[in-house]
């Protein structure tokens, strides 16, 4: 049954995350970083998974008898696992396979499914079998978070206002890596609400490793990929100044961010790395900010932490 006295216990859950300001030596600026992955799941994607199904449930969109389905390579999926467990609804997650054992862990503790679709096909594949399922059956509710207009507003309505109060400064850049591109986008537009003419910069992995078939899809840097949002749109935020990041840069820049206390995954040291790089571009003196997307457990038997040493040096940064 679904419990929809949870809707309002959803949106007050996935809101309120801390920001903290980083001095970045090398560049002068002041680096802004929103600690998302504090929110009750571990990622930012909570407050996309929390928007979207309370707004289905307001508009009645949901059954007892529905099945929430999405396509996903990770932290969507464990944010909408969580959220269906809280109001009483069944969740079936559609991953490429090659995603690490921690997720596909955390998914099914919450109670839901997995479907895994071949590696080869990457998160197209993963779409198009969430695709079928939702055309052949009747109970399933599919968010399409790659193309939901509530994924960005989610962000809009409740990261970027956050985030503005939080600096209480001009914040003079913003930088987002894109998978669905709703934390861009949503972010990017209430900085234009609230009067700031910031820079929006966008990391992008370079020459990272990529599912056969898939060169877009970078599997270096899980849950950001290029060519899949229906959500971006450059020309309605000003534009977005274009941030190639080496895997083994953003890599590096999350374990330096470990190493100093925050937990956080891959894409993480992604938007660091991005921020550090949109720093240099506009010079000492100002004020850029990025989001800590998730934690760093669901990564554990990943890249980012193989053949890592606990004595490995932290760099750069001092708050």
């Amino acid at each position: 049954m679904v419990r929809r006295s949870m809707k309002a216990w959803l949106a007050r859950l996935a809101a309120g995350t801390p920001t903290v300001p980083l001095r970045d030596e090398e560049t002068g600026c002041t680096l802004w970083i929103k600690l998302e992955y504090m929110l009750p799941s571990g990622s930012t994607k909570d407050r996309i998974a929390s928007f979207i199904l309370g707004c289905a449930v307001e508009r009645g969109a949901l059954r007892d008898d529905s099945i929430v389905v999405e396509a996903s390579s990770g932290s969507t999926s464990i944010s909408f696992a969580m959220a269906c467990a809280m109001i009483g609804v069944r969740f079936r997650a559609v991953m490429p396979e090659g995603v690490s054992g921690e997720r596909l862990l955390i998914i099914r503790r919450y109670g839901g499914e997995v479907v895994l679709t071949p590696q080869k096909l990457g998160v197209l594949g993963a779409i198009e079998e969430t695709r079928r399922m939702a055309e052949e059956d009747t109970r399933v509710f599919w968010p399409r978070q790659f193309e939901n207009p509530q994924n960005a507003l989610a962000h809009q309505r409740t990261t970027g206002p956050e985030l503005i109060a939080q600096v209480g400064t001009t914040i003079h850049g913003f930088v987002a890596g894109v998978g669905t591109g709703g934390t861009l986008m949503g972010i990017a537009r209430a900085l234009l609400e609230s009067g700031q003419k910031a820079v929006i910069g966008r990391p992008r992995p370079e020459r990272g490793v990529c599912f056969e078939g898939q060169p877009e899809i970078c599997g270096g840097i899980p849950g950001v990929v290029d060519g899949l949002s229906q959500i971006l749109d450059e020309e309605a935020v000003g534009g977005v100044v274009s941030l190639p990041v080496p895997d083994a840069e953003a890599i590096r820049a999350a374990r330096d961010l470990v190493a100093q206390g925050f937990p956080v995954g891959p894409s993480s040291g992604l938007n660091l790395a991005g921020a550090r790089r949109l720093a240099r571009k506009l010079g000492p003196g100002h004020d850029i900010a990025t989001v800590l997307c998730d934690r760093m457990e669901r990564y554990f038997s990943t890249d980012m932490f193989r053949d890592l040493s606990g004595a490995e040096a932290a760099g750069g940064l001092g708050a």
